[in-house]
């Protein structure tokens, strides 16, 4: 039985790719490739003219048989257009199929935008939260990014230029008081680390080039520490005239924060206010 290989390719420099990789490559029958156009060209600059077949978001469960009968006459190699295969990219439908068919699977690790980014970041020395690329709904990616930051882990979350305003004002709202660090076209010519608070990140930008994919670290929060603007929720609430009690319970389910600690903040601001 044949052995399928999970090998990662650069990210945007050549250089990057590995020994190993390209024998790899060059020894499979088959190479199963997010698009046969990219790591064509790939494949060229290396000198390998290993056979493909495309395997993306939109056949890869269609192609599962294929690969199979492919992987019981040879071994067999997966690649995403960049990077680390089934890491936001296709792939984990094969890799599964093959494990449970009785098939060796043996990563090939190299090069990944996830772990490029936290090495470069200084944010992040232990347990992270990886968000890869957050829905396009508004109440998707507004929950998605609410249930990570109640963590108070690091974050790394995938963009592309056009959306990543949108993320820079999302984090600046949500994540204000967290440090970031947002890297653009990672191990690329024109390779560019933006780094400040959450809350500046959206001046950031602006004197920044937003075109290009990003890959965005967020530093940790405080364990307990609601998120957001917690001033402005105690106001609204006091201005509604709940109670302090009701409004410390909803507050805290809403941030994960300690009701206690809320309940005194409320007091606080309510005395402050005349209340």
């Amino acid at each position: 039985m044949g052995t399928l290989f999970v090998v990662a390719t650069p990210i945007g420099n050549l250089e990057d790719m590995s020994p190993r990789a390209r024998r790899v490559l060059s020894e499979v029958s088959l190479i199963a490739a997010e698009d046969t156009r990219h790591t064509g060209m790939l494949l060229k600059r290396l000198g390998i003219d290993t056979p493909m077949l495309s395997n993306h978001g939109f056949n890869e469960r269609a192609r599962v048989d294929r690969f199979l009968v492919a992987l019981e006459a040879g071994d067999v190699a997966l690649v995403s257009d960049s990077g680390t295969p089934a890491i936001s990219d296709p792939g984990s439908i094969l890799v599964r199929a093959a494990a449970d068919a009785g098939h060796r699977v043996v990563p090939v690790p190299g090069p990944s935008a996830v772990t490029a980014a936290i090495s470069g970041s200084g944010l992040v020395d232990g347990p992270f939260i990886f968000l890869g690329f957050l829905p396009r709904s508004t109440g998707e990616r507004r929950d998605a990014l609410d249930r990570a930051l109640r963590a108070a882990l690091p974050l790394v979350i995938y963009e592309s230029g056009p959306r990543m305003p949108r993320l820079a004002r999302e984090l600046g709202e949500l994540a204000s008081d967290r440090a970031v660090v947002v890297y653009r076209e990672l191990t690329k010519l024109h390779e560019e680390a933006i780094r400040g608070p959450a809350a500046e990140l959206p001046g950031l930008l602006e004197r920044a080039i937003v075109k290009g994919e990003f890959a965005v670290v967020v530093g940790a929060g405080v364990a307990g520490q609601p998120m957001g603007d917690i001033d402005a929720l105690i106001d609204a609430g006091i201005a509604t005239g709940m109670s302090p009690s009701s409004l410390a319970k909803s507050i805290a389910r809403q941030t994960g924060g300690a009701r206690s600690e809320i309940y005194e903040q409320i007091l606080k601001r309510s005395n402050g206010q005349g209340a």
